[in-house]
């Protein structure tokens, strides 16, 4: 069953004034980050410049919001800014970049770094076309100065061509396309997270490997991949083009950067060129501007039109807030201000999001497509939240990188789902592990994508459920809980805080029917029950808070609000000596951090085991609840190879992803960071 996630509004701040305060601006942060706004807003209201939260489920969320003027400001990516700009509130919303995040080596560039092409002075060529038959140095697959930039621009000029054959996946055609236009090259990495297709596809264009370093290997580490490898491919491994950008040509060939003063080195400038969309050749040197192909805009702060009269109010009080939490070197200055040691917040002349990615001709670097035209890969999903959920995701995906781009189907219910998979009305659908083997036999279904969780779970992705006790307790066996308090991970559709104990709970015949579970304990906090069910009564909502209506709002809602909510908020009731025991999986037990998680460290908790007795948290395996098996994304077993493959590049494949949109996934078969958490937080 998805998870869902309330839209809550939290946290308000009065800013402490004599006569006339200065307006309190809103910002929306995504609520995994719920604590960490918290604290920002405690430090910056101590400090004179007060900021109010509220939180959103994600970033995308967060754009949607701002637009509807239900907050002020929200950080975002270059994405982040493609999907305001693409947003139907868009015109109504009035979307504002008023700050950029911007590195201290280069406070006053425009754009984060700078896309360019690099050749040999002599090379004889003046126009695009005479890129045929050249050999090309790149910083590596998927990547954007390297890959992207150029596969987009060369595209829209006519140079590469046959991009879009229906015949091959998305990855193919560019990689199709490039190794016909290229004589040779050198393009590292992970070309299919399948290492079976990875290794075809590498055999099939070889040509691309052969400058590398390890031409048979292909892969990081290589000394001629990445910004400064492709440039030593160049110079010294036979390369007569190489994609890279603009700060670490200034370094290869040491001259200065920023406020870097230049560092020799032994590479001599005067022999190289910048070659330009147009054809021309412009000299590498510290005084000429480099000519180039795109840019990616700095990461920045974005507002609405309701407060663009307040743009340098608002611009002072993301500058302070900067300082303040670099000052104090603290969580939240990271995550929700998206700053580091490295960078800064700075004012910059208000812009709309379309104009800035326009005028950083980024915008169709990140609208590419490679894939056959037309064709989606189409998402089953049941019931219309998931379908709303469903929608923000395919548009979260695309800007960053997922191709094929998805689309969204409802049906009745998950059968119906996998009918539509197995008949050609869907390629793909979500379900719990616990279906897979019906899926297969009934189905014709064919598993490409699971969850992984990590630490706590088994090599197979099962997350065990366990009950938790505090170390010391004489809880000795379930009998033992009858009319204790009790925490839970959560409510109906959580297998390890509701399904796992009250089947325990029943085959030890302490309770006939599920329902019985409420009068077993004598009180729980179990996010996601009904508000006025003994089930929330330990529930606490934003104890971040002094507002007492904004509490009962977030009250045993299934979300990080919630303060108890999740299995590190289980743990967190049971610290605080709220309930006697907690439901939970392995999982938020063995991955606590004790300096973020406020739920004690692993060694202050023991497992209860069902059949008696206690054990300690490592002795799981004959002490838990059941193994909850991991959820899995199937299409069907009888789509062609190709098929297939396009439908798992596009969710493994992708090269950038926030962890505010996306997360870890296996994709069957093989292990890959990709485009993926369930909808969890997208």
């Amino acid at each position: 069953m998805l998870h869902r996630f309330a839209v809550l509004a939290i946290f308000a701040v009065a800013a402490v004034s004599a006569t006339s305060p200065p307006r309190v601006f809103t910002m929306c942060i995504p609520e995994i980050y719920a604590k960490e706004c918290g604290e920002m807003m405690e430090e910056s209201a101590s400090k004179g410049f007060p900021i109010a939260c509220i939180s959103g489920r994600d970033r995308y969320d967060c754009i949607e919001r701002v637009g509807r003027k239900e907050a002020d400001i929200v950080a975002v990516d270059p994405e982040d800014m493609y999907l305001a700009a693409k947003n139907q509130l868009a015109e109504k919303a009035g979307y504002t970049i008023v700050e950029q995040v911007r590195t201290k080596e280069e406070p006053d560039a425009i754009y984060r770094y700078e896309a360019v092409a690099v050749i040999h002075k002599d090379l004889d060529i003046n126009n695009v076309q005479g890129l045929k038959g050249l050999k090309s140095c790149h910083t590596g697959v998927g990547r954007n100065v390297g890959y992207k930039i150029p596969i987009t621009k060369l595209t829209a000029m006519g140079v590469l061509t046959d991009i879009n054959n229906p015949e091959y996946s998305a990855r193919e055609n560019e990689l199709r396309a490039l190794s016909t236009l290229f004589d040779k090259g050198c393009l590292v990495g992970t070309w299919s997270p399948d290492p079976a297709i990875n290794q075809r596809l590498k055999e099939t264009y070889s040509n691309m490997c052969a400058l590398c370093e390890k031409p048979n290997v292909c892969d990081y580490p290589d000394i001629y991949s990445g910004y400064e490898g492709a440039l030593r491919c160049l110079a010294h491994n036979g390369g007569d083009v190489a994609w890279t950008k603009v700060i670490y040509v200034k370094r290869f060939f040491g001259l200065p950067v920023g406020v870097t003063p230049a560092v020799p080195t032994s590479e001599n400038p005067s022999d190289f060129r910048y070659f330009c969309p147009d054809g021309s050749k412009v000299p590498i040197d510290a005084e000429t501007k480099p000519c180039t192909w795109a840019a990616r805009p700095w990461q920045g702060y974005m507002t609405n039109g309701a407060i663009s009269n307040n743009a340098e109010a608002i611009q002072r009080e993301l500058t302070q807030l900067g300082q303040i939490g670099e000052n104090e070197k603290a969580d939240w200055w990271e995550d929700l201000l998206l700053l580091s040691d490295k960078t800064l917040a700075v004012a910059a002349p208000p812009v709309s999001p379309e104009e800035h990615l326009k005028s950083a001709k980024y915008m169709d670097v990140i609208e590419r497509n490679s894939g056959a035209p037309e064709r989606d890969a189409r998402w089953c999903v049941w019931d219309g939240y998931a379908l709303n959920k469903c929608r923000s995701f395919a548009r979260a995906a695309f800007s960053r990188d997922a191709r094929p781009r998805f689309d969204c189907i409802l049906e009745k219910d998950e059968a119906a789902c996998l009918k539509a998979v197995r008949d050609n009305g869907a390629d793909i659908t979500l379900i719990d592990g616990g279906s897979v083997k019906r899926a297969i036999n009934d189905y014709n279904a064919k598993p490409i994508v699971a969850e992984t969780y990590g630490k706590g779970s088994t090599k197979v992705s099962e997350r065990p459920a366990v009950a938790v006790i505090k170390s010391g307790s004489s809880i000795n066996g379930l009998a033992d809980l009858r009319g204790k308090p009790s925490c839970h991970s959560g409510h109906v559709g959580d297998f390890a805080g509701y399904y796992a104990p009250i089947r325990t709970l029943k085959l030890n015949g302490l309770i006939n029917e599920s329902n019985e579970i409420d009068n077993f304990f004598s009180k729980s906090c179990a996010p996601g029950a009904p508000l006025n069910s003994k089930s929330c009564e330990l529930c606490v909502g934003n104890i971040k808070i002094d507002d007492d209506q904004a509490k009962q709002a977030t009250k045993c809602k299934p979300t990080n609000a919630e303060y108890y909510n999740g299995g590190k908020g289980a743990l967190r009731c049971l610290k605080d000596g709220k309930g006697d025991i907690a439901f939970l999986p392995l999982t938020a037990l063995q991955q606590l951090d004790k300096e973020k998680d406020d739920a004690g460290k692993p060694e202050d908790y023991v497992l209860l085991c069902p059949n008696g007795g206690q054990a300690p948290i490592n002795d799981w395996e004959r002490c838990n609840l059941g193994l909850e098996p991991p959820r899995i994304i199937v299409s069907s077993a009888g789509k062609s190879p190709n098929s297939l493959e396009e439908l798992n590049q596009g969710w493994c494949g992708g090269t950038y992803v926030h962890r505010q949109h996306m997360g870890q996934v296996e994709c069957l078969g093989r292990y890959s960071t990709g485009l993926w958490q369930s909808l969890k937080k997208t």
